[in-house]
């Protein structure tokens, strides 16, 4: 490219720079001759001058300076603005006649100032305004015709002032308005049709003002497009039925940190579409049945930090959307076992934080739990006992079945038929088989891997360690006339049987000491009547060998395998498959994710993993749609996944050229201090050489001589300069011919002798 095109390129741009620079006001970065930018300057009114950049620009940026005052001629000359920003300032006080000649303005900014009011008129003429901000100054009352002819205004936020009264007309002109702020003033007063224009509003907040109840009906009755409405930290004790009947469209409704001790049958009505409940930090004590069955669509609830010590069995049975519930730091000590029976999509249940008496109605709780569990529908719930003291500081999940006991009055609410008894410890039901002639049979098991040990039986009794289905239990009790055997609680029941399953060679013998049962030998797996509902007892048993490989940056491959004997068992129990958790290692917050597998897979590849983490993977039965409860250490295995592929590749380089650049650097360095020390080696002969040639040049010292030899050597020195003198020196003259005269300064040395005369020094030998 020539000198001519690059002129022709650059020169449009040293115009406009000229151009913007000349034309900026002072103080004023002007690069873009739309955007003044005035921000942050130091300044104590609005610039006067540029008024050639003035009549274009769209936006002038005025925050965080020191303006007191807004006259009406400082913006008279900014006719194109349409974004005005003067917030963080010292405004006191704004000229009504301050915004006359901005007819373009869209946006006015005038937040954190000091403003007590905005005089009635000032905005008027702004009819294409559709954002204002006068949150945080000190306006205590809207003036009438406030906001009139502001048809296009959607965002007015006033927070943050002192309003203390809304009265009917002074949002009645904002017709367009679809958020209003209101929060953290000192409202005390809504008049009933405050917010009646406000037909297209969707965002109300109302946070942090002094409401004491929500009585009128009529008040939010014209926002039937209203999204979200925030009521928290108000002094709100009561809310009266039907005050919300007609916000259907209503997303989010927060009542958070009031005073609210109980909630009418239809305070909630007409709260179809709510998603969100928020309850939080008030004075509930009790939810009963029908008080949020209008919630229909409801997802979140957070009743966290009230005074609830009773939920009503069914107060969330109509709720089929919901999948967040919080209850935590409450009065509860027990809820019903079905309390979320009817709550499919619930997987995030916060009961921490309340006083759980952990006797038997929880257990009903303690199994939905499990079960939901199991099919990885529910996060980790913690329950921790307080009552009775035997099992204060545990959580129920860890806590057997056996161990929840009923407690002082409560015994007949532990009455009547039970649910299928879960995995706590190792136990196991064996379902009882006609052969045997036993009914209600029940086989503790302890063992390891290598097979189980049946070595504790008992027949149907009420105080069995172990308990039994109820079917067996009212098998056990008709048949009277036989020998029972009583186990007292905390020991372990009298041996009836001592085996091994196949594998180990033995057989089954009988003992007759305690109860008539058949002789011989026969095996568990082989006949199709023990069933092994414990997972504890199938994980020992039947899980082997668990490992990884193929571990890359956001996947890796588990195996695992079964003994033989699973085959055989699992083609009669059709309700078995695997579940493999994993999770990662290390870190605070624990958030198992589990895939299932199919009875006849023994490896998974897990995917969407993060690189460079540890990861904890475990292998589990799911036996009946339960889990066991205590961590299967035995099936488990750590990995750590790799980095991904580009950041290893550049670790490795940076490695070696981190190596090259240092062992460069090394060579360098002695290349360098080699010519550095040969050059001063180089220098000081050279100095040495030249002191020397000077010490035989000028040296005055001879070596020693006598006297006779030194008249003579004398004598024949100078006998050429004798010869050479010129005739006509006198007698005297020619006396001294015989010395040499040198000068003091030049060659002064002590070895000869000297002889000071007159101003110069003479040397002999």
């Amino acid at each position: 490219m020539g000198t001519g095109g690059a002129w022709r390129l650059l020169f449009p741009l040293l115009l406009s720079t000229c151009l913007s620079s000349g034309f900026c006001p002072e103080k004023c970065d002007c690069q873009n001759p739309l955007h003044l930018m005035c921000a942050n300057r130091g300044l104590r009114g609005i610039p006067q001058d540029g008024t050639g950049a003035s009549e274009e620009a769209e936006v002038f940026s005025l925050g965080g300076n020191f303006i007191a005052n807004i006259s009406g001629h400082d913006l008279a000359r900014y006719g194109n603005l349409r974004r005005l920003n003067l917030q963080f300032n010292q405004i006191r006080s704004i000229h009504p006649k301050a915004f006359e000649k901005l007819e373009k303005l869209e946006e006015l900014y005038l937040g954190h100032n000091v403003l007590s009011s905005i005089p009635s008129g000032t905005l008027q003429p702004l009819k294409k305004l559709t954002i204002l901000y006068g949150n945080n100054n000190d306006i205590r009352k809207i003036v009438p015709g406030q906001f009139a002819d502001l048809d296009s205004l959607v965002k007015l936020r006033l927070d943050g002032n002192a309003l203390q009264i809304l009265k009917d007309a002074d949002f009645k002109s904002l017709t367009s308005l679809h958020y209003l702020h209101l929060e953290s003033n000192q409202l005390q007063h809504i008049h009933p049709h405050a917010f009646s224009k406000l037909s297209n509003l969707r965002f109300l907040n109302l946070s942090h003002n002094r409401q004491k109840a929500l009585r009128n009906g009529v008040t939010f009755s014209q926002l039937g497009a209203l999204t979200t409405l925030l009521l928290s930290d108000n002094e709100i004790q009561h809310v009266a039925r039907g005050v919300f009947q007609n916000l259907q469209k209503l997303s989010k409704l927060a009542l958070s940190n009031n005073r609210i001790s109980r909630l009418d049958s239809g305070a909630l009505q007409g709260l179809s579409g709510l998603r969100e409940f928020l309850i939080d930090g008030n004075k509930l004590e009790e939810i009963p049945a029908g008080t949020l069955d209008s919630l229909a669509g409801v997802e979140e609830l957070d009743f966290s930090r009230n005074s609830i010590a009773k939920v009503d069995a069914s107060a969330f049975s109509h709720l089929k959307n919901l999948r967040v519930l919080k209850l935590k730091n409450n009065f509860l000590s027990s809820l019903p076992g079905d309390s979320f029976s009817l709550n499919p999509r619930l997987y995030d249940l916060d009961l921490h934080g309340n006083n759980w008496t952990c006797d038997c109605r929880l257990e009903e709780l303690q199994q939905w739990m499990t079960f939901a569990h199991s099919r990885g529908k529910l996060l980790s719930v913690f329950v921790r006992c307080h009552y009775p003291v035997t099992l204060r500081g545990k959580y129920l999940d860890f806590v057997n079945t056996s161990q929840l006991q009923s407690v002082a009055d409560w015994t007949h609410l532990c009455q009547g038929p039970r649910a299928p008894e879960e995995s706590r410890a190792g136990e196991v039901v064996v379902k009882q088989a006609g052969e045997l002639g036993v009914s209600g049979v029940q086989v503790g098991v302890q063992g390891d891997q290598g097979g189980p040990n049946l070595d504790a039986l008992s027949v149907g009794n009420d105080t069995d360690v172990v308990r039994s289905r109820p079917v067996a239990r009212s098998a056990a009790r008709r048949r009277k006339g036989k020998k029972k055997t009583n186990v007292i609680p905390g020991t372990d029941p009298p041996s009836i049987f001592a085996t091994s399953l196949p594998g180990n060679g033995q057989a089954l013998p009988t003992n007759t000491s305690s109860t008539s049962e058949p002789d011989g030998n026969f095996d568990l797996l082989r006949l199709d009547l023990p069933a092994i509902t414990d997972a504890c007892v199938f994980n020992r048993n039947f899980i082997l060998n668990v490992s990884v490989d193929q571990i890359m940056s956001s996947s890796v491959r588990v195996h695992w395998t079964t003994k033989d004997r699973y085959h055989r068992y699992a083609s009669n129990h059709r309700e078995i498959h695997f579940r493999i958790l994993f999770d990662r290692f290390g870190t605070t917050d624990k958030f198992p994710r589990y895939v299932y597998a199919r009875d006849t897979a023994r490896s998974i590849t897990l995917k969407e993993l993060s690189s460079d983490v540890t990861y904890m993977v475990c292998v589990e039965g799911v036996v009946a749609g339960s889990v066991c409860q205590v961590a299967p250490r035995d099936h488990c295995a750590g990995l750590v996944t790799l980095a991904e592929g580009p950041k290893a590749k550049l670790t490795v380089d940076l490695h070696l050229i981190t190596i090259a650049t240092l062992a460069v650097n090394a060579v360098l360095l002695l290349t360098v201090g080699g010519v550095w020390l040969g050059r001063c080696l180089r220098r000081r002969l050279q100095r040495r050489k030249s002191a020397v040639h000077v010490r035989h040049m000028y040296s005055t010292r001879r070596p020693f001589r006598s006297a006779t030899m030194a008249a003579a050597s004398v004598a024949a020195d100078f006998s050429s300069y004798q010869s050479s003198c010129p005739p006509r020196l006198s007698p005297l003259e020619d006396r001294d011919r015989d010395l040499m005269e040198f000068p003091c300064e030049r060659f002064l040395d002590g070895a000869g002798t000297v002889r000071r005369g007159g101003d110069m020094q003479r040397f002999a030998d």
